[in-house]
């Protein structure tokens, strides 16, 4: 079957020599071996798949590690126990320390023009329940969940759709499927490699359980009732929570799978028995046994670090919580500080809400002139130094040095500090009117009070804020600044509520000619300057309102054209007209990108890069760099 398989999947596999995947040679772990001697598990041998994926940490530089330990990690809410699926990063195709694609769950695929994608699975994959991870698995995703209008009334996701054409999905045999469209889909792949991945497959068998075209109807009539939902859709997608990670009956293909039951303060994860990969002396990964990641307040997790309570930690933790992790170290915890660089576009930006329902402030935030002002009003300088000792970069909002499409003159653009200018364009935009404290006034009478809603979470923006009121008071605008729960300040953005907030930058400041700028048009309500005009794009129509400023529909047509196009450069091309537009327009308020991630790493945690860069996407934070392969000295954490 290999030989049959070799030219399909050409330089996109990575077989090892089979010898080196002989039953023999897999090592049990001492974890699961209790169980295999009670003949609850089978052998290692017989939990991989007939071709793992095999991992040469020689040829990556890491060393092979001891299986064994816990590992301690810290989340802020009970929800983000789904970073676990984040950190895992066991994905279809994934992206390795390059940002290569490469085969990960998939044995491998061929892209035939962007057209057609043939996705291959590994033979004797099973799910972590031990059932046969199949092309059955995606045809019961793709039949009976996203094409079904009772599991999903808006259809399959939108990555799926080109010129608002789904694509034919067939299913020739166990190991293969294949997804087939009239016009090029450039991203699909990479959208599979994501931090928050798509899932288009289920654990069809597990499932079904609960599925109205399956299930006995009296079985599932008493699920219903039991779980106290109104549906059998209901009941569906209450267990049906892949990145949730939250039903720990739920089958998953992650290295960890879920071992605690409803919510608690500290969640357990253990090994999955039947993961996919293994290092090339046949040890089965993941390294560590099990991860523990306990549930604290955000103000509690660089003290708790600090105190050696966390073996692998950057999350809840940022720059100013430098100094007390240094001071950790001096004073003899038993753990060290790396710091990584930051893969978001900017560590703080002000996102002007173009769709605000006041049609007084809508006017105003929508005229260039007044957030050019705005931004040619802060002083990023002045926040660079005070909060980040000189170590960010001041500037607007663009993609990285890292990235080919990066160009100094865009991060300078209205981004240097000139309180004249901007008087000068508030003053053109009708707004030279102000009261005895120089505050101007809104053509209806008003005082221009700018309300910027924060999310609360980071000291940082509070901080950088504080400066930033100074700078606007200065040039008659007064900033009020109003923190709110994550969920209820997007609510509000969301609904057009909220006149202005404040986020990180693009989650991706490291595109490539491959990477869909998708994140530049008004496709998604999360690019909080323009959620009507996403929520337009994600519904099809049916919810939102149309783009009708010249420069965002300039912004889709060149997503279109990138999505069209044939070539990496004309993939580039329409990334850097989008990158200018950005810019001139100031659809965002970039202050400064760059500043170092704190990562607490135990000291006997081994193959944790020193130097690397936090992101999002992509990268998925920990999971581009295989925690997996992270391992204790002793194998015991």
């Amino acid at each position: 079957m290999l030989d049959m398989l070799k030219p399909l999947l050409a330089a996109a596999l990575c077989l090892a020599p089979l010898s080196a995947l002989a039953g023999p040679e897999a090592q049990e772990s001492k974890f699961w071996s209790s169980e295999v001697k009670a003949g609850y598990l089978p052998p290692v041998a017989e939990r991989l798949p007939e071709v793992p994926l095999v991992v040469n940490l020689a040829a990556k530089g890491r060393e092979f590690g001891i299986q064994g330990g816990t590992l301690n990690t810290m989340v802020t809410r009970s929800k983000d126990i789904r970073q676990m699926v984040v950190y895992g990063y066991a994905r279809l195709a994934g992206y390795d320390q390059n940002y290569r694609l490469q085969p990960d769950i998939l044995l491998g695929f061929e892209n035939e023009g962007n057209r057609r994608y043939t996705l291959k699975l590994r033979p004797g994959h099973r799910w972590s329940s031990g059932d046969p991870f199949t092309s059955d698995d995606f045809r019961y995703w793709w039949e009976d969940v996203a094409n079904h209008p009772e599991l999903s009334p808006a259809g399959p996701p939108d990555f799926l759709r080109v010129m608002g054409q789904l694509p034919q999905v067939s299913f020739p045999d166990e190991t293969t499927v294949i997804f087939e469209w009239d016009e090029p889909n450039p991203g699909f792949l990479y959208v599979l490699a994501q931090a928050r991945p798509p899932f288009i497959y289920r654990p069809a068998k597990y499932l079904k359980r609960f599925h109205a075209d399956y299930a006995e109807p009296e079985s599932l009539e008493e699920a219903i009732e039991a779980s106290r939902v109104k549906s059998w859709a209901a009941l569906h997608n209450k267990y049906d929570n892949m990145y949730k990670f939250d039903n720990h009956e739920l089958p998953t293909l992650q290295p960890w799978i879920n071992a605690s039951a409803g919510k608690k303060i500290r969640h357990q994860f253990v090994r999955n028995p039947y993961y996919h990969r293994i290092d090339s002396h046949g040890v089965q990964l993941p390294y560590i046994d099990t991860v523990e990641m306990e549930i604290v307040s955000p103000g509690l997790v660089a003290a708790k670090s600090n105190a050696g309570e966390a073996d692998l930690q950057a999350r809840g933790i940022g720059f100013r919580d430098i100094p007390i992790l240094r001071k950790g170290e001096k004073d003899g915890s038993k753990y060290k500080t790396f710091l990584w660089g930051n893969g978001t576009a900017s560590q703080i930006a002000i996102y002007p809400n173009l769709n605000i329902n006041d049609p007084v402030w809508q006017k105003i935030l929508r005229d260039v002139r007044v957030r050019r002002a705005l931004s040619l009003a802060i002083n990023r300088r002045a926040i660079n130094r005070a909060l980040y000792f000189n170590l960010a970069k001041p500037g607007a909002m663009t993609v990285l040095e890292e990235s080919e499409f990066f160009d100094p003159e865009l991060r300078a653009a209205w981004a240097d500090f000139d309180p004249s200018e901007a008087n000068r364009l508030l003053d053109e935009a009708g707004l030279s009117k102000r009261d005895g404290y120089g505050i101007r006034y809104l053509p209806d009478g008003r005082l221009m009070e700018l309300i910027v809603e924060t999310a609360g979470e980071r000291q940082e923006v509070e901080n950088a804020l504080q400066i930033i009121t100074d700078d606007w008071r200065d040039v008659g605008i007064k900033l009020v600044m109003r923190p709110l729960d994550r969920d209820i300040l997007r609510n509000r953005v969301f609904s057009g509520s909220a006149m202005a907030s404040v986020w990180f930058g693009w989650d991706n400041g490291l595109p490539q000619a491959y990477t869909s700028p998708g994140y530049l048009a008004p496709t998604d309500q999360v690019f909080l300057s323009w959620p009507k005009w996403g929520q337009h794009f994600q519904t099809g129509g049916e919810a939102g309102e149309a783009p009708d400023m010249p420069a965002a529909q300039r912004l889709l047509e060149l997503l279109h054209n990138w999505d069209m196009a044939g070539t990496d450069e004309q993939r580039a091309a329409a990334w850097r007209e989008m990158l200018q537009i950005h810019a001139d327009q100031v659809f965002a308020i970039g202050v400064v990108a760059g500043a170092p991630q704190p990562v607490v790493v135990s000291n006997r945690l081994h193959n944790v890069p020193k130097q690397a860069v936090w992101a999002w996407d992509p990268g998925a934070h920990f999971g581009l760099y295989r925690p997996d392969e992270f391992f204790f000295e002793d194998g015991k954490g």
